[in-house]
């Protein structure tokens, strides 16, 4: 089944009490742009996932990335505030760029919840539609929510150092080719790649609409990206964009893959792990 639902799909089901909508919009450039946006207009029933207060845990300087996952208790808690039970689907949004909605897609999966979609073009095609929206809060009511974590989705930075060398191992960066390339570095301390990355910029996955391109496609690009038959880690800078490449495999028929959640920030906290870069374009 596609992890996507297309608007029109979405705005039948509005009063279908077994769906929640979450409204994950979040600019990391404006942290607070998010909610206020929220609270201007959204979906209706919609409640709000902050990247940081609701998707992420604490930031122990030196040791975490910049995202990371937050204990999965925690969060259990933050979804059962949500009204989501082990009977709901889930349709999350944003505002059509997908990584906050496929970080936000991945991480309710992660914690057992069955039965989440993504809203194809986010925010952005629901407006372009003309499909309800409101400023009213939803009316929630608190769940027993059973979590079942699945922690064999992620790995660790230790599993990666671990099988560096590992020819059945394979690893890809969801940042743009000029930060994995070290060619520039706009967020993060250093510069560079994990040693014996492939590259696949999360942009890639999308059209010049704003949508993904077709399953096929999609399909192609990984395959001839991807050794035969591997299942990718993906990382990217902290753990977000990444899940946009989890969320186009998943939609091209390829599940499987894994998340390095701490991605890029998390392993340059320590100076002992390797790092590689190299200047020009590789063909």
């Amino acid at each position: 089944m596609s992890p996507l639902i297309e608007p029109e799909v979405l705005a039948t089901l509005l009063n279908n009490e077994r769906i929640i909508i979450i409204d994950a919009r979040y600019d990391l450039a404006n942290p607070s742009a998010g909610h206020s946006l929220y609270s201007q207009s959204h979906l209706p029933g919609a409640c709000y996932a902050d990247l940081e207060d609701d998707l992420s845990g604490d930031i122990i300087p030196g040791k975490t990335g910049r995202h990371p996952l937050p204990e999965p208790d925690v969060f259990v808690e933050r979804v059962r505030s949500w009204g989501i039970d082990d009977d709901t689907h889930v349709v999350v949004y944003d505002d059509g760029g997908h990584a906050m909605a496929a970080r936000a897609w991945w991480q309710l999966r992660w914690i057992g919840v069955q039965h989440v979609s993504v809203l194809h073009g986010g925010f952005k095609a629901w407006l372009a539609g003309r499909y309800p929206l409101t400023s009213e809060l939803p009316k929630i009511h608190i769940s027993h929510f059973i979590s079942q974590l699945n922690d064999d989705n992620t790995v660790s930075a230790q599993d990666i150092l671990s099988q560096l060398d590992d020819p059945c191992f394979s690893l890809v960066d969801a940042r743009s080719y000029e930060r994995f390339a070290g060619e520039s570095e706009p967020i993060d301390a250093r510069a560079g790649h994990i040693p014996g990355a492939l590259c696949h910029p999360f942009s890639d996955n999308m059209d010049d609409e704003g949508r993904f391109l077709a399953a096929e496609s999609l399909r192609q690009a990984f395959n001839a990206l991807l050794p035969a038959g591997l299942k990718p880690v993906f990382y990217c800078g902290s753990g977000v964009t990444a899940c946009h490449n989890l969320l186009a495999m998943e939609y091209a028929g390829l599940p499987g893959a894994k998340l390095y959640p701490g991605s890029w920030s998390e392993w340059i906290t320590d100076e002992t792990r390797p790092v590689a870069a190299f200047h020009g374009h590789q063909g």
